[in-house]
């Protein structure tokens, strides 16, 4: 039988501390692609993961349900990544390219009539990845949000601690961008063909 998070949560509160590890695994990889797009860098993104995760275990008694356990995890890694930028040396610089093995995998089961569509799709993770990683930060979290994470307007607004309307327009924003880019891309591999 799963568990919800809620349910979970209780038995942590009543002493079952192990159980918290359903939640570490439910959430680390979700957590980890927020806080790579916000750091850029693959040690600190997972030492902001970890340290995010020891934050909402010494607080867990203090959440009260009013959110989803993801959108109070993911404001806490939210926090806690921008903590970590701000105390770096070399925030003007440009920051550290993600590389494509940064990204937590997800298991496909590969059907072999399915591969040329299953590479197909790949290619078009890859692009779209490449593609966001060419917008500013705030775009880069909003979409990572609102597509990877699927959290709500009102969700992302209490991990960003922006308005809705502000949220609204930078995922406007970012979505035609985010299009003028691919359609730069895809016109440049017509051009190369």
């Amino acid at each position: 039988m799963i568990l919800s998070d809620g349910e979970i949560i209780q038995r942590v509160n009543a002493g079952d501390t192990r159980e918290f590890a359903v939640l570490l695994e439910r959430y680390q990889n979700k957590a980890y692609t927020l806080a790579i797009r916000l750091l850029k860098n693959r040690e600190d993104a997972e030492e902001a993961t970890q340290d995010a995760f020891i934050r909402a275990f010494r607080a867990l008694k203090k959440f009260q349900g009013s959110s989803s356990f993801g959108t109070w995890l993911y404001r806490i890694v939210y926090n806690v990544s921008l903590s970590k930028l701000s105390s770096r040396k070399d925030i003007f610089q440009p920051l550290e390219t993600e590389n494509e093995d940064d990204e937590p995998q997800r298991e496909l089961a590969i059907e072999p009539s399915a591969v040329d569509t299953t590479y197909e799709k790949e290619e078009t993770k890859n692009l779209v990845r490449k593609a966001i990683e060419k917008l500013p930060q705030h775009y880069q979290v909003i979409l990572t949000l609102f597509y990877l994470e699927e959290l709500r307007y009102d969700e992302i607004c209490e991990v960003t601690g922006l308005p809705v309307g502000t949220v609204k327009t930078h995922l406007f924003r970012a979505r035609t961008a985010l299009q003028k880019i691919i359609s730069h891309e895809f016109s440049r591999e017509e051009i190369s063909l």
